[in-house]
């Protein structure tokens, strides 16, 4: 086993140590997320606060890593005799992004149950992370059935099998630990909620910070024993004081002066639900722990909620996370007046890290590694440059109809167009490509009746090899590439229709977001065409793309075509099982070089012959009207709304699906 990264050696990122060592104290916390850029620490941290935890007693034997002393009467591998236990270190198990469902919660044997008769249950990843830490790298990027099935676990402390005719219940209590990059696309709400904590890291800004992370780094890959001893000391130290709050936990006294702001705070915040609430207070209780105190303080408070309460607050999808921090002063001050004189005074000792933010460990470099850049005073983008004019805020977004790729496909799990999945309804059988996940038990039956005589069994029963299993083939929906190629020559750049075309984008975008597609933006004008996003699952980078998009010049449609289809080939080769949905926003014009027009559909033509889903949306306005998105459309393969018909509750028409060419519904 390789040596980790000692976990005081990381260097700043105070709130994510601090909310990994309170999850290490008070596994209740719920688990913590942690959202940030590349190369921020996030897998490095979570990866050394596993060497800290304190070693685990185990029944030996135990497949679910059952506690000798108060053994889990439901183990599916009890009852356990007492007496017999070994000790081991707390694992840390990872959970790939392309894990399935049957590595995470456990499976039946099915060969052997068919063949056997025996019902023989493998114990998934969620048995192995019991009383250990269950690690989620790119949690955002896992399928949302999965991410369900893990954070139903870690709210229950249990994982319940139902399916295959094997009904199994086991403990399954983790520390739950996801991180993720936000350009790569966020998570839902309703999944964020069941994250305890989350914490923001990005790379720090100052030079000295910057340049000890990497004199630390090329120390540890020189020498990770000869580093990892050097830090023993410190080690040896957060992993001590871990242990003695835990033993403190239970002394802690949370007083109704402190609830009382944890639920102001709340209120204040329109949080949804009571999970807030609790989380808040436990992770006070663990503060007031760590800091080696019984009572809990309004400088806890303050800083569960700064923790707790970002990712819980309602927001708009695309704003920015954070939390108003004066607000939450004005809060807690208002509710903190009632407090009697008798509490404990904030400014007095208590222990380690009282009095201000607590100490998140021993590791002699702080530093706030969370800060960003602040973005520059209101006022609209400047832009320089012969017929630019500067970016149009966009209207306000809404709901828009139902775009799909024609067809049935086989991408990512999402909610925009038919595809095979692994979860859905059940539509025939086939053979299983690689391990078998999901019995067609009739199918299989059907397959090994014929050949029962020939396998020597003449009585009741049935004999099933290999061959014979038959894995069903389900109906979902998948998530798609929608590529947007956006029209920002002159001929759109009135500022009313601009800003109208921009809430369409804008429209779109809030509906790929709640259907899990990754989008790509292509702007054309002036004399090019130009990547402003390729594909991603950050619909947020989008819409920050989209409203800083400046207008004007001639109209080289031809180019924005072709610079599109680049993009196409090029996501083809990287993710050739996701399908691509063009978006053409344009009132059709083309202008500038030799025979725009013609050259404008011969590039247009080339998504037709490559049968590319495709819709224009047609962005033409005034009394006379010429048609030509119209006629872009044909040239695609695909068909025309106007912005009207775009809008869910127009009446121009019924939920539109994107033809694919002649060709290909011929």
């Amino acid at each position: 086993m390789s040596t980790p990264f000692p976990f005081t050696a990381v260097v700043g990122q105070d709130d994510l140590r601090l909310a990994l060592l309170l999850n290490a104290v008070s596994p209740a916390v719920g688990g913590v997320l942690v959202r940030g850029e590349k190369g921020t620490a996030k897998s490095t941290a979570v990866r050394a606060l596993s060497a800290l935890l304190p070693e685990v007693d185990v029944v030996s034997g135990c497949r679910f890593s059952c506690d000798p002393g108060a053994p889990d009467p439901a183990c599916p591998d009890g009852p356990h005799p007492p007496g017999a236990f070994e000790s081991r270190p707390a694992r840390m198990v990872e959970l790939p992004v392309g894990a399935s469902e049957d590595r995470l919660v456990g499976a039946l044997d099915i060969e052997r149950a068919l063949a056997e008769g025996v019902k023989a249950f493998e114990p998934g990843l969620l048995a192995d992370a019991h009383r250990g830490i269950l690690y989620v790298d790119e949690v955002n990027l896992l399928h949302d059935h999965l991410v369900d099935l893990l954070l139903d676990a870690a709210a229950m402390g249990a994982s319940y099998v139902e399916r295959e005719g094997v009904s199994v219940r086991h403990a399954a209590r983790f520390l739950l630990v996801g991180t993720m990059n936000p350009e790569e696309g966020e998570l839902r709400p309703q999944l964020l909620d069941r994250f305890g904590l989350t914490v923001e890291v990005a790379a720090s800004r100052e030079p000295d910070q910057r340049v000890e992370v990497v004199r630390r780094r090329l120390a540890y890959d020189d020498d990770p024993d000869g580093f990892a001893t050097r830090w023993a000391g410190e080690e040896a130290g957060v992993r001590q004081r871990i242990v003695a709050a835990r033993e403190l936990l239970p002394s802690v006294q949370l007083g109704d002066g402190a609830l009382r702001q944890i639920a102001a705070t709340c209120a204040a915040f329109e949080v949804d639900g009571m999970r807030a609430d609790i989380v808040m207070a436990r992770t006070a209780t663990a503060l007031a722990a760590w800091a080696g105190r019984t009572d809990v303080l309004a400088e806890d408070v303050r800083q569960a909620a700064l923790l707790a309460l970002p990712h819980r607050r309602r927001r708009n999808p695309f704003d920015a996370p954070g939390l108003d921090e004066d607000k939450l002063d004005e809060t807690l001050e208002q509710f903190g007046e009632e407090e009697s004189d008798d509490d404990p005074d904030p400014d007095g000792p208590g222990g380690p890290g009282g009095g201000g933010r607590p100490d998140p460990g021993e590791g002699p470099v702080s530093g706030d590694s969370g800060a960003r850049p602040e973005a520059g005073e209101g006022g609209e983008p400047q832009v320089s440059g012969a017929g630019e004019q500067s970016a149009v805020r966009a209207s306000e977004p809404f709901r828009t109809k139902v775009l799909s790729v024609p067809g049935i496909g086989e991408g990512a799990a999402g909610r925009r167009s038919r595809a095979r999945t692994e979860h859905g309804r059940t539509t025939g059988a086939r053979r299983p490509r690689g391990q078998l996940t999901k019995l067609h038990l009739a199918a299989t039956v059907r397959a090994a009746a014929p050949h029962q005589r020939g396998r020597g069994r003449s009585g009741p029963g049935l004999v099933v090899r290999r061959d014979d299993l038959r894995q069903a083939t389900r109906e979902g929906r998948e998530g798609n590439l929608v590529l947007f190629v956006v029209d920002a020559s002159g001929s759109m750049a009135a500022r009313q229709r601009m800003s109208a075309v921009k809430g369409a984008v804008l429209s779109l975008l809030l509906d790929a977001y709640q259907r899990r597609d990754k989008v790509g933006l292509v702007t054309f004008r002036a004399a090019s065409a130009d990547v402003a996003l390729p594909p991603t699952s950050s619909v947020d980078a989008a819409a920050a793309r989209l409203e800083s998009l400046p207008t004007g010049g001639r109209t080289p449609l031809a180019a924005g075509l072709l610079k599109a289809h680049d993009v196409l080939r090029i996501e083809r080769l990287r993710d050739p099982a996701r399908r691509a949905l063009v978006v053409v926003v344009t009132d059709g014009r083309a202008t500038g070089g030799p025979e725009p027009v013609a050259l404008a559909g011969r590039a247009a033509r080339l998504f037709a012959a490559e049968g590319v889903a495709s819709v224009v949306v047609d962005c033409e306005s005034g009394p006379v009207r010429l048609g030509l998105a119209g006629q872009l459309a044909g040239e695609l393969g695909g068909t025309a709304v106007t912005l009207d018909e775009l809008r869910a509750d127009s009446i121009a028409g019924l939920v539109r699906d994107v033809q694919g060419s002649s060709r290909r519904a011929a």
